[in-house]
Order: structure tokens, then C-alpha cells, then sequence
């Protein structure tokens, strides 16, 4: 049974969640002292109190290292959460004392990175100069998982990849239009009309196969009775998809309109004169599950709604 509430208060202290943040980064007992500053035999000492404390094993020990137990990557995810927050309570402080700036950490898919979440930090910035912010770019998996460890405050995706989304709070922002991407030197580049057809005759980059973009496509020659192509290049990297198709002049991506605007202003890619039928996933604003936004993450959820109704008053 884990020790009650106020045990827990009483025992734990602040230095024994980096311990189990560094054993698991690490995977070693020297290496995360190393890390901490700390002997061999300290970090095992404080690694006993802390598995004394809760009254279970939370690390195995073998020759390859230490590994959490599954109790140990719980009690790891939290960890960094409490990390997360007390860096985030220092900067409000920080803010609080200077009467200003304040820190926030935000993702974003890459879809919502070009002309939402970059519209929205460069009006955050202008009328906060001294907020520092944190992004990162990825798949709304990952972003998730980052949320859920507390190494961001945001982001903007989508929570429908996981099956279990009680941990999160989410506010759709606005839908993304898939678009069908050449390089400038492809057959089709400057084609007045392309059909599905016309297109599966070519070679494809795709999304991985749990990604929404994917999934759309797939639908899209399901409906019109044809294969996907075969043999495609699968990766959820924006710059890998544009440097492609900068590549090979036989390749077609799907990617999002946004993105394809940004690729086609600066001559990396060509819009291919297609509509797709399938309706696409809408993204939002997700946050950790009744977590308090410092007043910089507020702000900047001011802006991310703000630049989306821009974009919807600005779409055809």
C-alpha cells in the first residue's frame, strides 16, 4: 500500500524527483551521478529513501544498468511534471518581481506551426518582449506525451490519436485543408486540371500510417477505387517531405494548406490543381488536464485564437 498523503509531504523532497528523472534519462547509476554531481553510493543511497518512502521497488537493477519498474515510470512522469511546474512558478515569480516577461513552452503539428502559431508568438512577443518561449514541432502523439510530462504547457494538435484522452483539455481552433504538393521540375507542376488517377501513377510521400493526413488519403483512393501507391517514402517530417521534393521530380506529398502556401512562396513546391472530398481533422489548443496556465500561456491562447479566426475569415 502507498504511504498516505501527508507521509508523502513529509518525506519527499524536491531533490529526489531529479534523481529519478536522471536515473531514468540515464539508464545507469554512474552516468546519473554524473549528471547530479553526486557519488555512486549517494545516488544509491538516495535512490533506497526514496523507494523507502513510497514502499516499493520503482528501479531494476542489472549488469546493463537500472530500469524503471512500472511503478517507476509513473512516479518518473510525475516528477518531471513537479519539475516542470516549479521552473514554471520561478519564471512567474521572476515575472511578477520585473513586471513583466514570464516563460511559456508550446508544440504545435505542422500544420498549425506556419500561419498560426508563428502569427501568434510574433504578436505575443510584441507586446511581451521579455516572455521566453519554447517550441517544438511534431506529431500530436508526441506532443501529447510531451504535455502529459510536463515539458510543455501547450500545443496545438490533435488529441483524437490517443484512445484515452481524460488526461487533457482540449479547444478545437479551426480545421486544416490538405493540399497535393510537386516539386517545381515534376511532369504535373504546371498541369491546369489533375485527377487521383493521374496522381497514383507516380511515387508518394506519406505520413505514417496513425496520422490523420494519412488516413485522408487512404480514404481519398478508396473512394475513387484505386490503390495507394506502392512503395511510398513515409515520414512525418516537414522538411524531409520539402527537401524531396526538391529532390525527385517524380514524387507527390499530401501536406497542409498552410504549409503548402509557405512551400510554394519560396519556390519549393507547386499546388496541384486538386480538391480533395474527404473532410479533414480539426486541430486545437491542448493543455494537461486542469493544469493553471501561467499568464504568458494565457496570453499566447489569446493570440492562437485570435490568428485562427483570421485564417478562417481568410479562407476561400
Amino acid at each position: 500500500m502507498i504511504p498516505t498523503l501527508p507521509s508523502l509531504l513529509a518525506r519527499l523532497r524536491f531533490r529526489q524527483l531529479s534523481v529519478l528523472i536522471a536515473l531514468e534519462e540515464c539508464g545507469g547509476l554512474h552516468k546519473a551521478a554524473e549528471r547530479l554531481s553526486m557519488t555512486q553510493p549517494g545516488l544509491s543511497r538516495a535512490l533506497h529513501e526514496i523507494e523507502s518512502t513510497f514502499g516499493v521497488q520503482l528501479f531494476v537493477r542489472s549488469k546493463s544498468g537500472v530500469q524503471p519498474t512500472e511503478l517507476g515510470r509513473c512516479l518518473v512522469q510525475y516528477a518531471r511534471v513537479f519539475e516542470a511546474d516549479l521552473g514554471h512558478l520561478r519564471e512567474h515569480m521572476n515575472g511578477v518581481l520585473q513586471g513583466c516577461g514570464g516563460r511559456v513552452a508550446v508544440g504545435a503539428i505542422t500544420g498549425a506551426l506556419h500561419g498560426l502559431l508563428v502569427d501568434s508568438i510574433s504578436q505575443l512577443r510584441r507586446s511581451q518582449p521579455s516572455v521566453s518561449v519554447e517550441v517544438r514541432e511534431g506529431i500530436s502523439l508526441d506532443l501529447l506525451g510531451w504535455i502529459a510530462e510536463g515539458r510543455l504547457d501547450l500545443a496545438v494538435c490533435r488529441t483524437s490519436v490517443l484512445s484515452n484522452t481524460d488526461q487533457f483539455d482540449y479547444e478545437p481552433l479551426m480545421e486544416e485543408i490538405p493540399a497535393a504538393a510537386v516539386g517545381p521540375g515534376h511532369p504535373l507542376a504546371k498541369a491546369k486540371r489533375v485527377t487521383l488517377a493521374e496522381l497514383a501513377k507516380y511515387r508518394w510521400i506519406v505520413y505514417p500510417g496513425n496520422m490523420p493526413l494519412r488516413k485522408l488519403l487512404e480514404q481519398e483512393f478508396r473512394n475513387a477505387g484505386l490503390d495507394l501507391p506502392s512503395y511510398p517514402l513515409e515520414t512525418g517530417s516537414s522538411l524531409t517531405t520539402m527537401l524531396m521534393l526538391k529532390e525527385d521530380d517524380q514524387l507527390v506529398a499530401l501536406m497542409a494548406s498552410p504549409t503548402m502556401d509557405f512551400c510554394v512562396e519560396h519556390g519549393i513546391a507547386r499546388r496541384l490543381p486538386i480538391r480533395f472530398k474527404t473532410r479533414h481533422e480539426a486541430f486545437g489548443i491542448a493543455t494537461r488536464r486542469g493544469a493553471r496556465l501561467s499568464p504568458a500561456a494565457k496570453l499566447l491562447v489569446d493570440c492562437l485564437r485570435e490568428a485562427a479566426e483570421r485564417r478562417r475569415h481568410a479562407q476561400p
